[in-house]
């Protein structure tokens, strides 16, 4: 096993052609190891949502390796990267995405439909989800639509969903944004043991003093990973 959940060397990703590409990624190396909490930052079109997405196995690189949990994904097809991402990305988003129509442990079951535990009897599954929002300390709100829950329980759900499948990687989109202070405090207590349990978590945030809660930050600026210093000079200067 290696010691790397994502290794990223030399990405690119140009979206249109000619005169009117545009170069989001340029040659973009990064390395996560397995157990760090890397929260991504920088500002709007620096590149660090497409990063995010390639990362995710939501999108491919236009060039560059990208190996996730051992596993090279750089030239794999649409099918091939819902499969990798299904067994290897828990997703914790700003808006929740919960469905509205079921209940906070039915919405933690979704993704076992598609994740390889067919054989699992409902039963299973129904313990399974309830175990993990016992966890995140909604044990007493199995039953709860979304919209019986506040914002803070809502992402606490999505936190759940995104463990239910034993994850290599948690990787959170501006997973407090929507949230007040009180709120965010407990999303990133949340984080913050799993990470001590020895979850891999990368987090996507504006917010510079949630960044400073994760193990390290990553800057990303016009494309390129910059060292702080470097950002800050550029942000000046501009």
């Amino acid at each position: 096993m290696s010691e790397f959940v994502i290794e990223i060397h030399r990405m690119t990703k140009t979206y249109g052609e000619g005169d009117i590409a545009v170069h989001a990624l340029i040659e973009l190396d990064l390395q996560v190891e397995r157990g760090d909490f890397v929260a991504i930052m920088g500002p709007s079109g620096s590149g660090k949502s497409t990063l995010m997405n390639i990362i995710g196995c939501l999108d491919r690189a236009t060039s560059g390796l990208y190996i996730l949990d051992g596993e090279d994904v750089s030239q794999m097809n649409r099918d091939q990267l819902a499969s990798v991402r299904n067994r290897k990305v828990g997703f914790v988003f700003q808006s929740y995405n919960l469905l509205p129509r079921l209940s906070a442990r039915k919405n933690v079951m979704l993704p076992m439909m598609y994740n390889g535990f067919q054989n699992w009897s409902e039963e299973q599954r129904s313990d399974r989800a309830a175990e993990l929002l016992e966890l995140v300390g909604l044990g007493d709100r199995l039953h709860h639509l979304p919209t019986e829950l506040s914002g803070g329980q809502q992402q606490r759900v999505a936190i759940a969903r995104a463990l239910i499948n034993d994850p290599s990687l948690i990787l959170a989109d501006e997973p407090t944004g929507n949230l007040d202070t009180r709120s965010s405090a407990e999303i990133m207590a949340i984080f913050h043991r799993l990470h001590q349990q020895g979850a891999t978590i990368v987090m996507v945030t504006h917010e510079p003093d949630r960044a400073l809660e994760a193990q390290r930050t990553v800057n990303v600026l016009d494309g390129r990973v910059v060292s702080p210093e470097s950002e800050m000079e550029r942000l000046v200067v501009s």
